[in-house]
C-alpha cells in the first residue's frame, strides 16, 4: 500500500510541475490569464463525483444486502435508500452549480 501512495505522489507531484518546466515564453505580449478558480471548481466536480459514486455503490450494496436478510423490511428500506441516493446526488448536482457560475462569471 505504502508504495502505491507513493507512486500516486510522484505522478501527482510530476503532473503539477511538468507544465512548468516545459513552458515557454510568449513570443509578443502578455499571454491571456488563465481562469484558475474555475479549473479548480471543476476539478471539485470531478472528485466530488467520484465520490458520489463511490457513496451510490456502497449503499446501493448494503440496501441490497439489508432487502437479502430480511426481504419483509423491502419497502422501508427501498424508501430509505431512494432518500439517502437523492442526498449523496444532490452533492455533484451542487458542485455542477458551482462550476458553471464559475466559468460564466468571467
Amino acid at each position: 500500500m505504502k508504495k502505491m501512495v507513493w507512486l500516486f505522489s510522484a505522478v501527482s507531484a510530476l503532473c503539477v510541475f511538468a507544465p512548468a518546466a516545459f513552458a515557454q515564453a510568449s513570443p509578443v505580449g502578455v499571454a491571456p490569464a488563465t481562469n484558475w478558480i474555475a479549473f479548480a471548481a471543476a476539478i471539485g466536480l470531478g472528485i466530488a463525483a467520484a465520490g458520489c459514486g463511490v457513496g451510490q455503490g456502497k449503499a446501493t450494496a448494503s440496501a441490497c444486502e439489508g432487502i437479502a436478510r430480511n426481504p419483509g423490511a423491502g419497502g422501508p428500506l427501498r424508501i430509505a435508500f431512494i432518500l439517502g441516493l437523492v442526498f449523496i446526488e444532490s452533492l455533484t448536482l451542487y458542485m455542477f452549480a458551482v462550476v458553471l457560475i464559475e466559468v460564466f462569471k468571467s
